[in-house]
């Protein structure tokens, strides 16, 4: 969703609501990788059923990395999306449903919005290979060195939108991906696999809704079934709590500001493109292998735990003394709906409501003040009620104009603040320069170890380019004094130019000029003057300023409606670029009925040509192509080659409102309607509407099912027995081109081999059906089970129950480890020998464990070591035997059935001491993880006779809440 900063906004209001994800890492043997085991508990110690994944999150990380090297081909890319996949998969491993949903063709209300990204990310493209010629000459000319420029092709991430080759492609590589990890990987075993892929219309996250609501609706859907959606847009925080679902969470990558990059130009970290100088590469390694390596560091994620953020908003919106019923769950509603009006996909926000400046909490404020004369909640199941909202908008109108001018004084402030803080700077500065990395001058006596040198031929040039700098300075004052005392002067520039001939900025002037700001929001007469800069119409002009706010009325009922019960009309869109002010809401109870009936969705080439621009007309036909670029094209008005940006009262461009024409659907189809019969049948088939793809292996009890249909070659819709799949309910029907059992999958990448033993089989899926007009409850299912609280209660003091204990992670039980004074002597003196001086005091550290990230609060997992037995089966059942789910006591019962790895074992698994009711319960429900054969319990190099406590191993750790650290 279109929320900026709403996600730091939320993390910094609900920091409960974080919990950094553990991840076991796999092991490597001998220079053989050692896959980790996903059917173990999980080490999060939380065990889920479900994992969605918005696959365009995790697309255009790995086709178009920001923070490394980007791939050379197709097939890289795809192996990267393979190996995302797998570690989140890694991380969640779910029980029962892995759902991948790819957006496919979206409303035309979204198209909007894609538009204007791909029109910019054209436009921003070409500038940059602009400005990296620009550059590239200068360095030249004054001798710096430059590699040769590379004659490749620039990877358009255009091209991940639906109907493009590309996404073809992707849709038969992920097919293969799914095959193999269904017939190789034990943790996929009993996995039921949906993939809707780009040829499904609809955006990704909102497939996901869909099916998780139809199954809701349904009688066998299990309300206790733990949900994990991945993905790093805002609006999945507001879609996983509009599904009323007590078990849901959010995994996402963890956000870290200002990873350092290469520059765009040599290749070489430590400097942008704008502060090349040319320098030589440096060797990396003693032969130059590492010369094509950037250093960096393996993105981390996080949990976003929505149950807790329940229970903060069950404080925040609790409510007394209502002439009506308190309903926590349609509090949530009206939450979810308020957050629109500070920005989503589909509808500019409001002039007077900015989140940084605490636009959410000043609605929720006056919603609290006002739920009182409204006699009810604003909203219901995904429906609105216009005169409850119009209240509320009006309220905010009232303080419009005090918004603006505490806007205006907040920024004058900010400045000021700068302004003095450079002064202050200026004054107190130290050197003109200072050294960094190795050269970094070190405080006598330091026991920290200097920082690594990123690039020390740059260090080197700016330390003899400011050594010169001063020499220069220095000879140009003993100049200017021998001329002062001889009576001379000079003719050069005035004191207000340099030596180019350039006006000086003043002393204390900003160093960015202010973009001009014609509405001046903050001065009398705004409203006037935004209608007339924005619309060009006089704000007399009373219809028009009508029509906007009945636009923007029916956008918020089409959003709310799509976040509830799914795309009320593929064709409405809002027809403005700005937003109406909030007090312009007035009499807005009779502005909406009903959205169109029985709309269509555009076919992927179709939409191609509402969203590309010409520069990426290559992903179109020939024909098709040429209406973008030829002058005589009925719609050629339709792709400017360049446009205007509006800041609006925003400082950077990509925070500007790009003003481009809106697509007219009618001219658009009138136009193609003359070069469709110039497509091939590969195009016609990129260009149809496709099937939801649903996978199982051979173990599943679904697939002797599915199978039977395939041998009886029936071409009926059945529907799936509910007892066979967890309760999952939904229609199928025969593949044209199936995976089956025994049918061996050819490789769509040459580097990676074809399954020649394939065990999985695939077949179409489509979602349950109901009747039009159905409406999908938003409340909490009968017989779901809340979570336990997490949140310190308020009168946890008065109640003397002792000092509170806040829970950490997913487990409330988790049993702590502590070491006394000894113990962290004996740490320090083994972890100083490996990481140097300076890493560990005499005493606890004080920050915590270490490397946890930003939202850490959970300790580290267990670090497997990489000691195994001389052979591939006593490697694994070391690892088994070692992460049964076995509780402290039963393992202290009968410590002869469990062996120990017998080399580098260190310490205890506390994950799945704690966990193993969970991960029990779990298999009791047919969901569990791998069992190991009965003839290999309790053998490991050696048999039962080898336990806990033979060889180097580990005695086995008393019931305690102490954990027994000695090696």
């Amino acid at each position: 969703m279109g929320v900026p900063a709403f996600f730091r906004w939320l993390s910094r209001k609900y920091p409960s609501i974080i919990v950094h994800c553990l991840e076991e890492k796999a092991k490597e043997y001998n220079g053989i990788k050692i896959p980790v085991d996903t059917s173990k508990p999980n080490p999060n110690e939380v065990e889920l059923d479900n994992l969605y994944l918005d696959m365009n999150g995790i697309i255009h990380p790995c086709t178009h990395p920001e923070d490394k090297p980007a791939p050379k081909n197709e097939d890289e890319m795809m192996v990267a999306i393979f190996e995302y996949i797998d570690r989140l998969f890694n991380i969640v491993r779910p029980r029962r449903v892995l759902y991948m949903a790819i957006d496919g063709v979206a409303p035309r209300a979204k198209m909007n919005q894609q538009r204007s990204r791909r029109f910019r990310a054209s436009k921003e493209g070409v500038e940059l290979v602009e400005e990296k010629e620009k550059i590239r000459e200068e360095v030249i000319q004054r001798g710096g060195y430059l590699p040769p420029d590379e004659i490749k092709e620039r990877f358009d991430s255009n091209c991940i939108t639906p109907g493009t080759e590309f996404m073809d492609n992707l849709a038969k590589c992920l097919r293969y991906y799914v095959a193999d990890r269904l017939t190789n990987d034990p943790g996929w075993n009993n996995i039921t696999v949906f993939l809707s892929d780009a040829s499904v219309p609809g955006e990704g996250e909102h497939k996901i809704m869909d099916f998780i609501r139809r199954q809701r609706a349904q009688p066998n859907h299990d309300p206790n079934t733990h949900h994990c959606l991945c993905g790093a847009d805002a609006d999945l925080i507001m879609l996983g709590l509009a599904t009323h679902e007590p078990n849901f969470t959010i995994i996402r990558e963890e956000f870290k500001p200002n990873k350092p990059r290469p520059c765009a130009l040599c290749n070489q970290m430590g400097h942008e493109i704008k502060d090349c100088q040319g320098v030589a590469r440096e060797k990396k390694g003693e032969h130059d292998e590492f010369a094509d390596t950037i250093p960096v560091s393996e993105q981390e994620f996080i949990f976003i735990r929505l149950s807790v953020l329940r229970e903060y908003l069950e404080r925040e919106l609790t409510m007394a003394s209502l002439p009506f019923p308190y309903d926590f769950e349609r509090s949530v509603d009206d939450w979810v709906f308020m957050c629109f009006f500070v920005g989503n996909d589909f509808l500019p926000h409001l002039p007077s409501l900015e989140i940084r400046e605490g636009a959410i909490d000043r609605l929720v404020g006056i919603y609290k003040d006002v739920v009182h004369k409204t006699g009810g909640y604003i909203t219901e199941n995904g429906f609105v009620n216009l005169e409850r909202v119009e209240l509320i908008m009006q309220a905010v109108g009232v303080a419009e104009d005090n918004i603006f001018k505490k806007r205006k004084d907040d920024d004058e402030g900010f400045k000021r603040r700068m302004k003095e803080k450079k002064k202050r700077m200026k004054g107190n500065q130290g050197p003109a320069f200072v050294p960094y990395g190795q050269f970094a001058p070190q405080a006598l006596g330091g026991r920290g170890r200097s920082m690594p040198v990123q690039n020390a031929r740059q260090s080197a040039y700016e330390m003899r380019m400011q050594g010169n700098r001063d020499n220069r300075n220095q000879e140009a004052a003993q100049s200017l004094r021998a001329m002062m005392k001889n009576g001379k002067t000079s003719a050069g520039p005035s004191d207000d130019m340099n030596s180019h001939g350039v006006k000086r900025k003043a002393e204390n002037s900003d160093s960015e000029p202010e973009p001009e700001d014609n509405v001046r929001l903050w001065e009398d007469g705004w409203k006037q003057r935004y209608y007339k800069t924005k619309f060009d119409v006089d704000e007399t002009d009373d219809e028009f300023r009508k029509k906007v706010v009945m636009s923007y009325v029916e956008g918020l009922c089409w959003v709310l409606r799509y976040y509830y019960q799914g795309c009320a009309s593929w064709k409405w869109y809002f027809p403005f670029h700005y937003a109406p002010f909030a007090s312009d809401f007035k009499d807005i109870k009779g502005m909406f009925s009903d959205f169109e009936k029985d709309t269509k969705p555009f076919k992927p080439l179709e939409q191609l040509m509402g969203v590309f621009p010409a520069a990426s007309g290559n992903f179109l036909p020939t024909t098709w192509r040429a209406l973008m670029t030829d002058p005589e094209s009925s719609i050629i008005d339709f792709y400017p080659d360049d446009f205007a940006i509006d800041l609006n009262g925003k400082k950077y461009a990509w925070q500007g409102v790009a003003l481009l024409p809106f697509v007219e659907e009618r001219r658009l189809r009138a136009a193609l309607d003359d070069v469709y019969p110039d497509l091939t049948d590969e195009e016609n088939r990129r260009n149809s509407l496709g099937s939801d793809v649903v996978f199982v292996g051979k173990s599943h009890p679904l697939c002797d099912f599915i199978r039977e249909l395939y041998l009886a070659e029936s071409h009926e819709v059945t529907e799936i027995p509910a007892e066979l799949c967890h309760g999952i309910q939904g229609i199928l029907n025969l593949d044209e081109d199936p995976i089956l059992p025994d049918k061996p999958v050819q490789s769509p990448i040459p580097m990676l081999r074809d399954n020649t033993s394939n065990s999985a089989i695939g077949i179409k899926f489509k979602d349950p059906q109901y009747e039009a007009g159905y409406v999908f409850r938003a409340v909490v299912l009968p017989g779901a089970k809340i979570p336990n609280k997490v949140l310190k209660p308020g009168d946890w003091e008065q109640s003397n129950r002792g000092p509170w204990r806040p829970q950490l992670g997913f487990n409330p039980n988790r049993q702590q480890a502590h070491l006394d004074q000894s113990g962290f002597r004996k740490l320090n003196h083994h972890v100083s020998r490996n990481q140097g001086p300076g890493q560990f005091g005499s005493g606890p550290p004080r920050g915590g464990h270490h490397g946890g990230g930003q939202y850490s609060n959970a300790p580290p997992p267990r670090n497997y070591q990489g000691n195994y037995g001389s052979s591939q089966r006593g490697n694994y059942s070391s690892q088994y035997s070692s992460q049964s789910g076995m509780s402290q006591p039963q393992r202290a019962a009968n410590p002869s059935q469990y062996s120990w790895n017998q080399q580098g074992a260190h310490g205890w698994n506390r994950s799945v001491q704690s966990q193993p009711a969970a991960y029990q319960q779990n298999q009791q429900r047919g969901r569990g993880g791998w069992r190991p054969p009965h003839n290999q319990q309790g053998s490991m190099r050696g048999g039962p006779q080898q336990g806990g406590n033979s060889g180097q191993g580990y005695s086995l750790p008393p019931p305690a809440r102490r954990y027994d650290w000695n090696p």
